[in-house]
């Protein structure tokens, strides 16, 4: 096994396999989540990203009027979730650190007991924006954007503290992807400028970068070259979403800021039901995941939240 997901991107090798998966629902088993994960090992992925959410705030009527602000993540559990899967599956783990809404200390934190662990892959991403909000706002002593907490990350790595003391550098440093956007951003002026962000996260210490999901793979292969003009140089992964439902029809283009090209629109035009969806979504995936095999892409990276089934018929279609 390499040292790193960025040292396998890197090396000779076919067309890798991951995926990506939600920790459940504060509460709520770890069973469901571990039989995903089981049902998707047959295709030996290089790596398996667990997602973390920010903290959310609530409200709690406490008498007289008076509302309680209280926080906390609704799906915790992605460090001890990352050491299970190495455990048990004997899987690369790739935790999510964000932004969301925590300190520099309890992003810390964080660092610390991955490294504890032994667990130095992981993805670093600003993060969603709180869902009544209009735009991302950082914790106090947090960070605004990715680059900002990649540069905390490589910080840690040489032994600097959130508080600015300096202490050994880490034994195994963390190596770290970013996020990509090959139709922009939602936030970005324009594309130029949202290549000039992912570049500065590159500079700041990113190895790889996974991109959001697309459906037109000329949309990929277009913001790669942009990408290697603006300096880009690490491996850009490609990540797809095997649409399941009615209901991504309208909530996908709106939430991601993406488009279905017109031939896929023709198609979920016609359907009727969430079956109808999930069929032209597994053809659809399977000729985009084909397509950029053959283009020798390093790894193809499956958002299989919700969607585990038509990610194993795509895998089993083209790995």
């Amino acid at each position: 096994m390499s040292k790193t997901v960025a040292d396998f991107l890197a090396s000779e090798h076919p067309t890798a396999f991951s995926f990506e998966i939600l920790p459940p629902v504060r509460g709520k088993s770890i069973d469901a989540t571990f039989k995903d994960v089981e049902r998707l090992m047959e295709f030996s992925p290089a790596y398996v990203n667990i997602t973390t959410h920010r903290v959310e705030k609530s409200y709690r009527h406490v008498g007289d009027g008076t509302y309680r602000e209280s926080s906390s993540q609704r799906r915790p559990g992605t460090v001890a979730i990352a050491a299970v899967l190495r455990e048990r599956f004997g899987v690369r783990p790739v935790p999510h650190i964000i932004c969301g809404e925590y300190s520099r200390r309890e992003i810390e934190d964080q660092l610390i007991d991955l490294s504890y662990l032994g667990i130095n892959d992981i993805l670093v991403l600003r993060g969603d924006r709180e869902k009544s909000a209009s735009a991302f706002t950082p914790a106090d002593d947090g960070h605004e954007h990715a680059v900002s907490l990649a540069g905390q990350v490589a910080e840690f790595n040489a032994g600097i503290m959130a508080d600015g003391s300096q202490t050994d550098p880490v034994a195994s440093p963390f190596s770290f992807g970013v996020a990509g956007y090959p139709e922009k951003h939602e936030e970005a002026m324009n594309a130029d400028v949202d290549l000039m962000r992912l570049k500065e996260k590159v500079d700041a210490g990113a190895s790889y970068v996974v991109t959001q999901m697309f459906f037109d793979n000329d949309r990929y292969f277009d913001f790669v070259r942009r990408a290697r003009e603006a300096g880009v140089t690490v491996p850009v992964v490609p990540g797809l979403k095997p649409l399941t439902s009615l209901r991504q029809l309208s909530l996908i283009p709106r939430v991601f800021h993406i488009d279905f090209p017109r031939e896929l629109s023709d198609e979920l035009l016609r359907c009727r039901c969430d079956d109808d969806v999930r069929s032209v979504g597994v053809e659809w995936a399977a000729s985009q995941a084909a397509r950029l095999k053959e283009a020798g892409v390093p790894s193809i990276h499956f958002y299989a939240m919700h969607s585990v089934a038509s990610v194993a018929e795509i895998a089993r279609r083209v790995y």
